[in-house]
């Protein structure tokens, strides 16, 4: 009896090890300390002597159900997008800068190339936001999960001078709302997506065209979430001072926007003033799922709010097209009880 007969093949790792590295060096910064393979992942602070006072912001998070479709769709190169996305966008939320990442991926069985496939989306996410892949754990758990399958988690840190870190505590009635384009559902619901969707959970569904999306709906489903760190920085850059910002995961806009939010002030969203992606429509008629329940469990078309003085809403604006994405004027900040109105 040895390890490979209890069911963890040791060779396999270190294969998979060796597959994943051209991805991994791919994201590799200036101050990342040491090589891929040791105990631990070195990231030297001295570049940063120059702000204020540094202070370090971290994010943690998974894929959640999203990786039912990956297995499904023997889909795995984007799945480590959304990891990346879920962690580093609550870390540019604050005002910080992502630094390094490490991701954790369990599975049942370890195939070397489907491995370095997921860690391949990790690395291009990494690519994507300008973090350092420095380190990770890939868990072989033979009898806890399903050979094929696996759960995949990550981990970021990032930095940012206190003086310019986003709190709320700026914000003013008269201040507009801007909203970044999502891609899709992102990250979140997938629960209740694979619900209303349970009967066409199959290749030949998933492989269904729609015409209405535009795509079939697998690849509908499995986008993967958007990364808006270099927005944000353009926006930065511009000179613009964002005064509250908040990444729309689960629990929708009522769950979310009122985080961004200081006492004394709400935030009044027109739902009209933005196209709703057509996958929430077929996802709202399909599963009779009420409106209400929609903006409280999705995205509904908008990835990442901040709010600006409305002196800087062009700037605001013209930066975000810079980096690429699509921004939309969505509402305003008001006088009240903190909280979210959608009208």
């Amino acid at each position: 009896m040895d390890y490979k007969n209890a069911g963890v093949d040791i060779e396999a790792g270190y294969r998979s090890v060796e597959l994943m590295k051209k991805h991994v060096q791919e994201t590799m910064r200036p101050e990342v300390l040491g090589g891929i393979g040791g105990f631990s992942g070195g990231f030297s602070l001295s570049s940063f002597k120059g702000m204020e006072k540094p202070i370090l912001l971290s994010g943690t998070d998974g894929v959640g159900t999203k990786l039912k479709l990956a297995f499904l769709m023997d889909k795995h190169n984007t799945v480590g997008i959304d990891c990346v996305a879920m962690c580093v966008n609550d870390v540019a939320c604050a005002g910080g800068e992502p630094l390094f990442f490490l991701d954790y991926i369990a599975c049942g069985k370890n195939y070397p190339e489907k491995i370095a496939e997921i860690v391949s989306g990790v690395a291009e996410g990494c690519k994507q936001c300008g973090a350092a892949l420095i380190g990770g754990e890939t868990a072989e758990m033979p009898g806890f999960y399903p050979e094929d399958e696996y759960d995949l988690a990550g981990f970021a840190v990032g930095i940012a001078d206190e003086k310019d870190m986003i709190t709320g505590s700026g914000l003013k009635a008269g201040d507009v709302l801007i909203g970044m384009a999502s891609s899709g559902v992102h990250s979140n619901g997938f629960s209740l997506v694979r619900k209303v969707f349970e009967k066409e959970l199959t290749k030949e569904g998933l492989n269904t065209y729609y015409d209405e999306l535009g795509t079939t709906l697998g690849l509908a489903l499995i986008a993967p979430t958007k990364i808006y760190v270099n927005a944000l920085k353009e926006v930065k850059r511009a000179g613009v001072t964002i005064k509250a910002c908040s990444h729309i995961t689960g629990g929708g806009f009522y769950e979310n926007v009122p985080r961004m939010l200081t006492d004394g002030v709400q935030a009044v969203i027109q739902k009209g003033s933005y196209p709703i992606p057509p996958i929430f429509k077929l996802l709202a008629d399909k599963g009779g799922i009420e409106e209400t329940m929609m903006y409280n469990t999705y995205n509904m078309g908008i990835g990442m709010i901040v709010a600006v003085d409305s002196a800087d809403v062009k700037r605001t604006m013209e930066a975000m097209e810079k980096a690429g994405e699509q921004p939309y004027e969505i509402g305003s900040i008001k006088a009240g009880e903190k909280g979210v109105t959608l009208c």
